[in-house]
């Protein structure tokens, strides 16, 4: 995607990509955004990490009345409270130490055009209490400043997490999710849609042969049934994570089986639900995102699409060896892990 940043991430001007997929379940979630983007309402995009979220917030974008005006995308998750206020609503110079000059602020940046909030779900409730005065009143009051500044922003969120438990666990206040979610679109998961895993495929090699000014390495049939009977827990992300580290490493002129990851060309057949109750499905599922990770929490939380906390939690009700070595120690007889 080819684009111009400015301050605060603002995008003025960018090439929109299309979302490519044709199953019922893209073609729905394609005519709910079409309809949202005639409007000005809120849209909050649910989906579990590496759907596409950022995606179709950019897709809803391009089909508005604000086409022509600035995109600025905000991950709320990456930066410290402190820091992010002053990142998103600007400041004034002087406001704190290093407070050089004044700054617009991810908001303002937005002005005229869409404001997209990923990862809306670890808003501090500090920020979500301003953002939600930003939303109602349509002005933002930069740090450190005495007065307030009006603002035109149509704002689409997402996030992978559950809401509406945040809300019932007061992690997340009630008022500001009826704000950002007038509209709800649901992006489903890779393996909801398998039959766009092709058409996805050739136009990431497509376009990556396009940047690195090679011929194109089609998928073997064999490479294609690998990946289309993959259970892509990181969604289109681990898919194109897959083929830019097979397209390295294939010599010849085609992707074949034996270029894929091991986790793709051996994946692990899970039983169905008939045969095993919900807990030791969780309990397999939990353990083979584990070893994918080489125990490394964080990336199998990532590719379960939970929290680190969850993961944890699921890890002592289970008590699911959590490295090598306790995988070994599970076996032995008369040991407590």
């Amino acid at each position: 995607m080819r684009k111009m940043e400015g301050k605060c991430g603002d995008e003025t001007a960018m090439a929109e990509e299309p979302l490519i997929g044709d199953s019922p379940a893209m073609g729905w979630m394609k005519e709910i955004a079409a309809r949202a983007a005639k409007r000005s309402s809120t849209v909050m995009i649910l989906g579990e990490t590496g759907s596409g979220k950022e995606m179709l917030a950019r897709y809803i974008h391009h089909r508005s009345p604000r086409a022509d005006k600035p995109f600025v995308p905000v991950d709320c998750s990456g930066f410290s409270e402190t820091l992010f206020e002053s990142q998103l609503f600007g400041h004034v110079r002087g406001a704190f130490t290093g407070a050089v000059r004044d700054t617009l602020g991810f908001v303002r940046a937005a002005d005229g055009g869409t404001l997209f909030l990923d990862e809306i779900g670890e808003l501090s409730p500090a920020l979500q209490a301003k953002m939600l005065r930003v939303l109602q009143d349509r002005r933002v009051v930069p740090v450190g400043a005495s007065r307030s500044y009006p603002v035109d922003i149509r704002v689409i969120s997402a996030t992978h997490r559950d809401l509406d438990a945040m809300v019932a666990a007061g992690q997340f206040r009630q008022d500001l999710l009826f704000r950002l979610q007038v509209i709800a679109i649901n992006v489903p998961s890779l393996r909801e849609r398998r039959e766009d895993i092709r058409p996805l495929a050739e136009d990431f090699l497509t376009r990556q042969a396009e940047i690195n000014r090679e011929n194109v390495k089609p998928l073997s049939p064999s490479a294609l049934a690998a990946l289309e009977s993959y259970s892509w827990p990181g969604n289109v992300r681990e898919l194109f994570n897959v083929l830019e580290q097979a397209t390295v490493l294939t010599d010849g002129d085609e992707i074949t089986f034996a270029n894929l990851p091991a986790p793709i060309r051996a994946p692990i057949q899970r039983p169905s639900a008939s045969d095993m109750n919900l807990n030791e499905m969780i309990r397999r599922q939990v353990t083979e995102a584990l070893t994918r990770s080489r125990y490394r929490r964080a990336s199998a939380a990532s590719l379960l699409g939970i929290e680190r906390r969850r993961l944890n939690r699921f890890i002592k009700k289970f008590r699911i060896p959590v490295s090598y070595r306790d995988s070994v120690a599970w076996l032995r007889p008369n040991k407590t892990p």
